[in-house]
């Protein structure tokens, strides 16, 4: 029987090939929600550009898949792997964020479900479900789920969550490029052509390694991300609007607006439409007009004592008690002033396994290898001077004095 492939124009990677089963998958409504979803969230209010959405990203970790599957295939590293998982992985990657919230990950440091919680369901229940079950097999949708959140016994797990997995190469290369920024430059054909399916020496399993040679390639990666967080993700006035936005939509959830249960189905512009429905909030309208709250204070990780300051990412009862506090400081209102300070990431992890030349396999991980960067010595240095905490104030201020005596933060300058 024959079967017609479909043809997308990408931006990034140009003619993109998508099998039926693909095809199907991206006519389900999941998929098209997230044609309206931003990749970037509220980054083009600095960068305008970056309005492409999570469905292009999609198609391209799905067409890096389809290049990684074929050389390993070329290779003969599939031939013992079952018959569906070269399918199972491809489909793994198009759906790898079929559960992301609107603008992104900022609904989850307000206490909405995680992404993946969301991923289950869409994945392994109703149209996707159905189109992987008919398709591929039975068990499709919960291997593609376990993919997903990086817990598969596949020995091709690498390839949908790990050190240099596709989705990492496609965003940092699709952001870089719709941001206008040259920061995301990374070497995928080498990336790519340097996969291996190797046997880990001390477990003795198959998983997703790489040849020495690519590893110039891999170290690329890791600056390119680091590059990006520091200059677009993290930029002061993103996290000034992401703040704005999770006030928002936190208040909007008190005064039931909305759901939490609601929030995976809304679309960007339906969200914002729904929290700012008869004006009841007027930084909606801030937001949207680019009216962003002001930085009154802003020190690098690199200034601050350790990890005492997490909690800011996840108790968010104790931030909206402190931005009290410092309001009062400052002589403003309670909703005019946003702590902020992203959630910590594993931004410059590293661990994965390396074909030598002579045909020996060793595990490279932080601690890094003769020859290679030392990541360990750079990656603590590195992430505390891209991470920022943050005040931000309806208006211009100064809250030095205010952070030192609520926060118990001094800083120089």
């Amino acid at each position: 029987m024959f079967f017609a492939m479909l043809y997308i124009r990408d931006t990034l990677w140009g003619s993109v090939t998508v099998d039926p089963v693909a095809a199907k998958l991206l006519d389900t409504p999941p998929m098209q929600r997230l044609r309206y979803v931003r990749q970037l969230g509220l980054a083009h209010l600095v960068y305008p550009g970056a309005t492409h959405s999570r469905f292009e990203h999609a198609v391209g970790a799905y067409h890096l898949a389809r290049r990684a599957l074929a050389n390993l295939r070329e290779a003969g590293a599939l031939a013992s792997l079952p018959a569906d998982e070269p399918a199972v992985i491809a489909c793994a990657a198009l759906l790898h964020d079929v559960g992301h919230y609107p603008f992104s990950h900022a609904l989850e440091e307000i206490g909405a479900p995680h992404h993946e919680v969301l991923s289950e369901w869409l994945v392994t229940r109703g149209p996707v479900a159905d189109v992987l079950r008919t398709e591929i097999a039975a068990d499709a949708p919960e291997r593609i789920f376990a993919l997903i959140c990086g817990k598969s016994p596949s020995p091709l797990q690498g390839l949908i969550s790990g050190s240099y997995d596709l989705d990492k190469i496609d965003y940092l290369r699709r952001d870089s490029l719709l941001c206008g920024v040259p920061y995301g430059v990374i070497d995928e054909g080498r990336l790519i052509q340097a996969m291996r399916l190797l046997r880990d020496p001390q477990s003795g399993k198959l998983a997703i390694g790489i040849a020495a040679k690519g590893l110039a390639a891999v170290e690329s990666l890791l600056f390119a991300k680091y590059q990006m967080y520091r200059n677009v993700y993290w930029h002061h006035a993103v996290r000034s609007a992401t703040a704005m936005y999770k006030r928002i939509v936190e208040q909007a959830l008190e005064r039931k607006a909305v759901r939490l249960e609601q929030l995976g189905a809304f679309t960007d512009e339906a969200l914002l439409h729904a929290v700012g429905e008869g004006g009841a909030d007027p930084m909606v309208a801030s937001l949207r007009e680019r009216r962003l709250f002001k930085r009154a204070f802003e020190a690098s990780a690199a200034e601050l004592p350790g990890d005492a300051l997490e909690w800011i990412s996840t108790d968010l009862p104790r931030v909206r008690a402190v931005e009290a506090s410092l309001a009062a400081e400052l002589g403003l209102a309670p909703t005019d002033v946003l702590l902020d300070y992203p959630a910590k990431t594993q931004m410059l992890g590293l661990d994965l396994l390396v074909e030598e030349r002579d045909g020996s396999v060793r595990r490279l991980t932080e601690s890094g290898a003769p020859g290679a960067i030392q990541v360990t010595r750079l990656a603590d240095e590195l992430y505390r001077s891209a991470r920022w905490l943050r005040v931000f104030t309806a208006g211009k201020a100064d809250a030095r004095n205010a952070v030192a005596k609520v926060v118990g933060i001094v800083t120089v300058g």
